[in-house]
Order: C-alpha cells, then structure tokens, then sequence
C-alpha cells in the first residue's frame, strides 16, 4: 500500500469530518427549504352551480383582497439553494482538515518518538513538541518522556551492572592466573598457592551467588515465604550471630526492642539477611571500640528497625548511591567485600512493601532505618484475632 504524505489517520480523519458535517449540511438546508411554501399561481373560484356562463367572473379580473372572504395568493416558493450548500460543503472540508490536521499531527510526532527509541534513542522531547496543549495528547507525551527517561535510567544502571560485574571478575581471575604461574615457577610453594587459589575461588563463587541472588530479587524470581515473622527475635538471633565479629572490632552492640507490637508478615530468612548486612556493615565502619545500636519502634502502620553507628559516615553526595550495586564508598575500610549487600538488602525490603533510608548521624556515624508495614493479620496461618483456634 502506497504510503500517504499526510499520513492515514489524517486521511481517514479528514473524510470522517467532512462526510459527517457535509451530511449536516445537506440534512439541514434540505429540511429548511421542504418546509418552505411552494409556488402557487391565483386563479378565481368556479362560478356557483346554476349560474350562467356569461355572469362567471372575468378571468382578467384583478385577484381578490384578503377582506373578500377568499385567500390572497401565496408567494413563488424558494428554489433549491445550491449555493449555500456548496459554501457550506466548502467551509466543513477546511474546518475537518484543520481539526484532522490538529488530531493526527502529535500523534506521528510520538510514532516518530517510539521509532527513535526501538533504535536506542531515549532522549525525552516528545512533551515540549506538543507545544501548549492540555488535553489526553499532551498527557501521553509527557508520560512518554517519564518512560523514556526511566528506561535510559535502567539501561544506563545495566551497563554500569556489567561494568563493574566484568570487573569485579578480572580481578580475582588475574590473582589466580598470578598464582597458578607462581606455582609453576616455585614447585616448593605449591600448597600455600593452593591455598589462594582456594581462598579467591570461594571469593569468586560468593560473588556469583549475590549477584544471582540480587537478580533474582529484582525479577521476582525469587519465591518467598508469607509468614508471621517476630522481628524482636528476629533482631536478637542476628546480635547473636554477629557476636564474634562485634568482639573481634572491639563493638559494643545494643539491642533496643520495647514493648512494641514486633510482627510482621514476610520471609523470616531473607530479613534475617537484611538485618545481618546491615549490623555487620555497621560493624565494619565502626571504629575500634565504638558503639553500634539496634531499634526496634512503630511508626503509625509500621514497624522501624533503626542500625546507628559512630563511625565517618558517608559523604552526603554519595547517600544516594549507597543502596547502588558495587557501591563500596571511599574509606579504605569500605573496601572489603563486593558492595553487593546493601542492594540485596533494598530489594528484599521493597519486595516486602517496605523501604530503606541511610542519614548521616548529627553526632557523627550513619542511620540506616527499615520501615516494614504491619500487616500480620493477612499472612499464610495467621490464627484468627483473639488468638483462640478452631477446634478439631
């Protein structure tokens, strides 16, 4: 099919318009001249039976007056008005091709859009040419650029992803080409280079699993438990847990719970993983001997779990970044790990319908809060309210 230079909703457009007021047009100057009297010529009433012929009335005579008792003639009616239909027909053909023109134009602007953006293009504009329209148009212009943004977002966060993933792998695999040369050359150390190459081989398998784990987070891949979760308990296995590390710093951790109401409804496993990231991120910025803080309090329909620490913090450019993947800031200290554990820490929060906040604290060290809601009532084997069950 041959490809119109307007475009085939403008066509299609335009007929529409100028059919349906041309219709209009016809319809209504029809009706107006049918209803107009037609043309009717005067001529004198028959004479009366029983009168003769020669006393009928003149046919030359004048035609009566109305106060004769006989109706005075009618007018010529009106002849067909070609010409207003025409100018008619003329002036809806002009407006249906300004109105087509005005419905079809912003249309093939965000086709044009869309075909710059399957070939990689997303720069957003689509918004500003719509110029000052306010109606649904516009509104899908404007939605248009947000989404075109927002996949320039996440393509650019996948390239930065493989980026630092491609990096995050040479490193180690160039330890392991280093020490397996090692052990060719110096056949005497060949157990403590098998020893490294162990150790950067569980580096490398630990590294492969956050990232599968992370990806599987952000697909929703990943299944997870619906269960009632005593975030109390929760917080004092995960002190426990880490217990060695905090004596190894040289941190003192205090756990904080009140006598809040602590339940929510998720997968006890994956926040038991949140919370151990975040004590033990805290454990290792904190300087030696310093303080690390757990606590547990509500906030309207939701439960805070607040980790404070005492050390340097974080610059207050890089807050944002710090829930990015392979984000291990500018300390020296931060350098250890992959950067891997806050983002897993984000996901497995947002997929509980909660979220995640760091802050600087004022007295110096950072605030990581997790706000979870408290819905325990709608979890899998939630006993009834009361707490009373059902008998068998």
């Amino acid at each position: 099919m041959p490809k119109l230079p307007l475009g085939r909703l403008f066509w299609k457009f335009l007929i529409f318009f100028f059919l349906a007021q041309t219709t209009a047009v016809l319809g209504i100057g029809l009706a107006i001249w049918a209803t107009m009297p037609a043309h009717e010529t005067w001529a004198p009433p028959p004479p009366p039976l029983g009168i003769a012929a020669d006393r009928a009335p003149d046919a030359n005579a004048l035609p009566p007056r109305a106060g004769d008792g006989v109706p005075p003639p009618r007018p010529p009616g009106p002849k067909l008005p070609l010409v207003h239909l025409l100018s008619g027909a003329l002036v809806s053909l002009v407006f249906a091709a300004l109105l087509a023109t005005y419905v079809a134009r912003p249309i093939r602007r965000l086709r044009r859009a869309l075909q710059a953006a399957a070939g990689g293009q997303l720069a957003p504009g689509v918004a500003a040419a719509m110029g000052s329209r306010r109606d649904e148009l516009a509104d899908l212009g404007h939605d248009f650029d947000r989404m075109a943004q927002h996949l320039a977002q996440l393509m650019e966060g996948q390239r930065r992803l493989l980026h630092d993933v491609s990096h995050e792998l040479r490193s180690p695999l160039a330890r392991l080409n280093a020490v397996i040369g090692l052990a060719r050359q110096q056949p005497d150390k060949f157990e403590e280079c098998l020893g490294r190459l162990e150790h950067e081989s569980v580096r490398m398998d630990r590294l492969l699993s956050e990232l599968l784990t992370l990806s599987r987070l952000e697909s929703g891949m990943m299944a997870r438990d619906n269960e009632r979760v005593d975030v109390a308990d929760l917080l004092a296995d995960v002190v426990a847990d880490t217990a060695p590390e905090a004596a190894q710093a040289g941190c003192r951790v205090e756990l904080d719970v009140g006598g809040h109401d602590c339940v929510v409804c998720g997968d006890a496993e994956m926040l038991h993983r949140v919370f151990d990231n975040l004590l033990r991120n805290a454990l290792i910025h904190a300087a030696s001997g310093g303080w690390v803080g757990l606590t547990l309090t509500t906030v309207g329909d939701e439960l805070c779990v607040r980790v404070d620490d005492r050390g340097p913090g974080v610059p207050a450019a890089d807050l944002a970044r710090l829930f990015e993947p392979f984000y291990r800031g500018t300390q020296v200290a931060a350098r250890t790990g992959h950067g891997l554990g806050l983002a897993i820490a984000r996901q497995i929060v947002d997929n509980h319908g909660g979220r995640i906040e760091a802050v600087n604290r004022t007295a110096g060290g950072l605030c990581v809060s997790v706000y979870l809601p408290r819905n325990a009532a709608g979890c899998d084997g939630s006993a009834p309210e009361g707490g009373a069950t059902a008998p068998d």
